[in-house]
């Protein structure tokens, strides 16, 4: 499957995250020593259901790492536009394609085998749209300093996640409602403002389970869509504040801290079996003194050593 990603936005000086990069992408932000865009390709990359990247809003100038194709794309402007663009190269690319991942730059913590679990979890059916969402239990219980939005619903109370699959059919229809509904995803109320005043009331009120709402909104759009609960918090733990990135600094930086212990742990280790090994080896290899055969003669010599009696000693007269 291609993954999109999504890198075209630049912080304009009035976004709170504008001082860490001063004009520059805010995919290239650096957390724990590298581009946070580098940390989504480095997760790509171990996954195994991700054939080739299509990296949108930067060029190849970035110098980025990656084991698998990235095919560049400039900056269309707009959200909606980057997406459309990424599915139309996907099918340039293969004509066949049917599904796309797409993916924020800004989900630093994500990893490998959270994207094939997703992939595989969405294509056990035959839906449009598959968005992500996390709970809120679950969201703190990993990132209790995140300070995430949440919408309460009458079962769960949830945020959204930040890597989607979607039918490239999606790019071809609904576009004007897309624009809207992208351009206030971090306003739940908003967004079901615009898919009718009925979702507006579900969503204030409380008064709708989570399928119930996910039925009604794609009825309402025409759509096949499907909401997938995620069990980890990383897709969901984007950077859009100061407090943000400063917590997934320090907790990739922590994980890298892990990573290098372990490492010198086991090599510490590896080099103890070594050491056993070579001083075996040494011990098996060190030459035996060789026996001495005794002769006929040497052993009639010590038996007659051994026969021969020591001379009594003359008794000492003593004077009257």
């Amino acid at each position: 499957m291609y993954a999109i990603v999504t890198a075209g936005g630049i912080p304009n000086p009035e976004d709170p995250l504008y001082m860490f990069l001063k004009g520059d992408a805010k995919a290239l932000v650096d957390v724990a020593g590298k581009p946070m865009i580098q940390w989504v390709l480095d997760a790509l990359n171990t996954a195994q259901q991700v054939d080739a990247i299509i990296l949108i809003g930067l060029s190849a100038k970035t110098e980025l790492v990656s084991a698998k194709p990235i095919h560049y794309i400039p900056n269309q402007g707009r959200m909606l536009a980057n997406i459309v663009a990424g599915v139309n190269k996907a099918l340039e690319l293969n004509k066949k394609t049917d599904y796309v991942l797409v993916a924020s730059s800004d989900v630093p913590a994500l990893k490998g085998e959270m994207v094939d679990w997703l992939i595989s979890k969405c294509m056990e059916t035959k839906d449009e749209l598959y968005y992500g969402v996390c709970p809120r239990d679950v969201m703190e219980a990993r990132f209790p300093e995140s300070r995430r939005t949440y919408t309460r619903l009458k079962d769960i109370e949830l945020c959204g996640a930040d890597i989607h699959v979607t039918h490239v059919r999606m790019a071809t229809e609904h576009l004007d409602l897309w624009e809207q509904l992208i351009g206030n995803r971090k306003s739940p109320f908003r967004q079901a403002s615009l898919v009718g005043i009925d979702t507006f009331w579900k969503l204030i009120t409380h008064s709708a389970t989570l399928d119930e709402l996910v039925e009604h909104i794609c009825s309402r759009l025409g759509i096949k869509g499907r909401a997938i609960i995620w069990e980890h918090a990383e897709p969901s733990m984007d950077v859009d504040k100061p407090h943000q990135l400063e917590l997934l600094r320090a907790d990739l930086e922590a994980q890298q801290a892990k990573v290098k212990r372990a490492a010198k742990a086991a090599e510490k280790k590896a080099a103890g079996k070594k050491s056993v090994v070579a001083k075996k080896v040494v011990k098996k290899a060190a030459p035996k003194k060789p026996a001495v055969k005794k002769t006929a003669s040497s052993k009639t010599t010590a038996k007659a050593k051994s026969k021969a009696k020591p001379k009594a000693k003359a008794p000492v007269k003593k004077k009257k």
